[in-house]
C-alpha cells in the first residue's frame, strides 16, 4: 500500500492545490503535477531569486507577498510588481530555457512552493487549460503594465491612485467596507509609481481625507473602488 501523507506533507499538499492556477483542472493531472513540490517559509527581506540564475523551478505564493524588482541603467532599483497570495512567478525562464530577468525577495513572513520547472511544462503540454490559464495571467500583467506606462507622465495623484488600483486588481480582497490590500512601505509605492516617497506621502494623505482610502497598520481599504477610477479619469 502507498505511505500515507503525514500531517504536515498533507496540509502542503493542500496548500498548493488550491491555488487559483489548478482551479478546475481534472484532480489527476493536479496531483501528479504538485507531487513533487516542496513548501518553504522565509522571513522578509528574503532573497528567493536572482537576476541571470537559471530556472530550474516555478513558484506559487501560498501565503505573504513578494516584490519583483530590477535596476536601471543608474543602478537604482525599480520595482516591477507586487505578487500575492494565490499568484506564480518564475515561470518565463523554464519556458524560454534562458536565465532569469529580474530579482524576486519577500516583503513579509511568506510560504512558497517550489515546483520542479519540468512538471509545471509537462502539465501545459497536456492540460490545455493549464496553457490558457498562464496566456490570461502573462496577458493581464501586460494590460497593468501598460497601463501604468500610459500614466507616467500624469500628475502624482493619478499615478498613486493608479498603483492601489493596480494592486487592488491583482491582490484585492473584499471586506467589509470595500477592498483591501496590504498598506505597503510608501518606498514600495514610490519604486512602483516612480514618484519620490515624500511625495507618495503626501497623495495617500490627501486621498485619505478624500475618503477615497482608509488605512492601518497593516491593510489600504478602498472603500468604493468605483470612486476612485472616477477620479483617476477627470
Amino acid at each position: 500500500m502507498p505511505d500515507r501523507l503525514g500531517p504536515r506533507e498533507s496540509r502542503d499538499a493542500a496548500l498548493i492545490r488550491s491555488a487559483p492556477f489548478f482551479e478546475g483542472l481534472p484532480e489527476e493531472a493536479v496531483e501528479n503535477a504538485t507531487v513533487h513540490v516542496v513548501t518553504r517559509s522565509h522571513p522578509p527581506g528574503q532573497v528567493l531569486l536572482l537576476e541571470n540564475d537559471w530556472g530550474s523551478s516555478v513558484y506559487f505564493i501560498l501565503e505573504g507577498w513578494v516584490k519583483i524588482r530590477t535596476y536601471n541603467l543608474d543602478g537604482k532599483e525599480v520595482t516591477l510588481n507586487i505578487l500575492g497570495k494565490g499568484e506564480l512567478f518564475g515561470e518565463m525562464a523554464p519556458l524560454d530555457e534562458v536565465p532569469r530577468s529580474t530579482d524576486v525577495l519577500t516583503l513579509v513572513p511568506t510560504v512558497i512552493g517550489n515546483m520542479p520547472a519540468q512538471d509545471f511544462v509537462k502539465l501545459l503540454k497536456t492540460e490545455p487549460e493549464a496553457g490558457i490559464r498562464l496566456a490570461q495571467l502573462m496577458a493581464r500583467r501586460l494590460r497593468q503594465v501598460n497601463r501604468r506606462l500610459r500614466l507616467r507622465e500624469s500628475d502624482s495623484q493619478s499615478r498613486v491612485a493608479d498603483i492601489i488600483l493596480f494592486l487592488a486588481d491583482g491582490q484585492g480582497k473584499k471586506a467589509e467596507g470595500g477592498i483591501e490590500i496590504p498598506n505597503l512601505p510608501h518606498r514600495e509605492l514610490s519604486s512602483l509609481s516612480g514618484l519620490a516617497r515624500e511625495t507618495v506621502t503626501r497623495v495617500l494623505s490627501k486621498l485619505e481625507r478624500k475618503g477615497l482610502i482608509a488605512r492601518d497598520r497593516d491593510t489600504l481599504r478602498i472603500p468604493d473602488i468605483d470612486a476612485l477610477e472616477r477620479m483617476l479619469m477627470t
